[in-house]
Formats: C-alpha cells, structure tokens, sequence
C-alpha cells in the first residue's frame, strides 16, 4: 500500500472569513483569503508539503491531489517541484459536490489498489499512516479524544463537529467498525464508551469504495459524504474495516486562528519529498 488520496478541493469557507482577533502578514492574509488551506505559507513552505512529508516517512511514493479545475496554484507547485521520494498526480473534482465525489475523482489515477485517503488541511502523525499502510484490509485510523483535546490544536468543543467511531472488539484481538456517528449531540457523546474515538478522515479504502461512492444520494446538507459512502460498502458491498487507534496529536487547520498554533508547533519539522 504505497499511495495516498488527498483531498484539496475543499472552499475553504472558516479560513475565508476574516477574524479581527488574528493579526497576519500581508502573505498569510492572502493566502487566507484564497481559502486554499494546503497553500498556507507555514515555516516558509505549503502546509501540503508537511503532510505529504509524513507520507513519504510511511514509505508512500505516489500521491494523488484531488482539486478544482481552478486550483493552478497547487498544480503549478507540485508541478515544478519535481519531488524526488514521491510521484504527485492530480484528479479534477469538477464541482464541490462532497468527500465521496472528490474521492470518486480519484478513480483513475488510483485504480484498483488500495490507498490511504486524508484531507489537505490536517497534519496526521506517522503512526496513523503506518497503522493503515500494515491493515489487513480496508480501515480507518481513529484517535483518542483526550490526546486531541491536550497535545493538538482542537479545543474540546471542536470535536462535536468531527465524527466519532464505535468499534466492536474481535476475538483475535483487532476492532471491527461498528458505527460512525456524524457530529454528535451531547447526549450521544456521553452515552459512548471510553476511551473516545474521532475520526480525522484517515482511511484505508480498496476498490469497492469507488462503486459506493457511485450509488449514495446527497446527505440532508446536499454533500455526497465519505462516512455515507463507507455505511453503503459495508451495508451492500461486503466491506469489513478494521479501526487502528492512535493516541496522537493531530493538527487542525481550519480557520485563522489556527495558522499561528500549527505553524508554531511544526517549527523544527524536516521535510523531505
């Protein structure tokens, strides 16, 4: 397992909007106002770069950007920088139409192999990437609630808006997905087991996520989601994903106020493509 999706068509809507109570430099501000959050200027490179650095420590050499038709910033980038760990590709979502449709777009450049699949704007620990790399099979990487809240940047309430994972313990000692809650309530949140578990959008999908991607409908917000598309694979297809925890730090660039933390705490981080 030796390529990754990553997602990067998103629009950027919370990076977008303008935050009196965050000072930036003539660069950041427009860079921030692009909503292009992979194109951040952190510590003097893309945030993509970080992300795709980690990658490449988990022996990934094939990446696969999936974009707007007018995203040339990051086509023109990758493009010239002519990586020498790693082979960058690009697929074309044409309209913002959800997760499930920007990884459809992906189809084929990926193929029938399977592939990690992440979003532009999250910087993931190692171990989450070689967790998946190791998987038997179709997974995803879940992590420890308390660890996000203490050693990231997302604030406990953040976490509400991020999807939590129930897994259903195997008698040889690995975690079947039982289920996948979409920002939960309160009361839901206190009525799961400990330790809590938040899906990041890190997984593990084979070919038969294509097909599911392919026969869901729009969510009550209108988007063709991934989570969705995983309940259909499983439901329908057959698909078994397997849960890998990692009590690790992950970082969150979602909006202004997030730009000084994550820069800070990649202070000092190589990157090698």
């Amino acid at each position: 397992m030796d390529q990754v999706v990553i997602l990067a068509r998103g629009l950027g809507t919370r990076m977008r909007k303008s935050d009196p109570a965050v000072a930036l430099d003539p660069a950041l501000t427009a860079a921030a106002d692009s909503g292009v959050k992979a194109m951040i200027p952190t510590m003097g490179r893309p945030f993509l770069d970080y992300v795709l650095g980690v990658a490449a420590e988990a022996g990934i050499t094939r990446a696969c950007l999936v974009v707007g038709p007018e995203h040339g910033q990051i086509r023109q980038y990758y493009t010239d920088l002519r990586p020498r760990r790693m082979t960058i590709e690009f697929a074309v979502q044409e309209q913002p139409l959800g997760t499930a449709n920007a990884v459809a777009a992906a189809e084929p450049v990926v193929g029938r192999r399977p592939f990690v699949m992440i979003n532009s704007d999250n910087y993931y620990p190692l171990q989450a990437f070689c967790g998946l790399r190791d998987a038997p099979g179709p997974a995803v990487a879940v992590f420890d609630q308390e660890t996000l809240v203490a050693q990231s940047n997302i604030p406990a309430e953040r976490i509400s808006k991020f999807a939590v994972v129930e897994g259903e313990p195997q008698p040889d000692g690995t975690i079947r997905l039982k289920r996948i809650i979409e920002k939960p309530d309160e009361a839901t949140l206190a009525s799961l087991p400990r330790p809590l578990n938040v899906s990041m959008n890190c997984w593990r999908f084979g070919p038969a996520i294509f097909e599911a991607c392919r026969s869901i409908r729009p969510s009550p917000r209108g988007e063709l989601e991934i989570t969705d598309a995983v309940q259909y694979a499983t439901d329908r297809l057959g698909e078994r994903f397997s849960v890998v925890c990692c009590k690790a730090a992950v970082l969150d660039l979602s909006s202004r106020t997030d730009i000084e933390p994550v820069t800070r705490r990649l202070a000092g981080v190589k990157v090698d493509l």
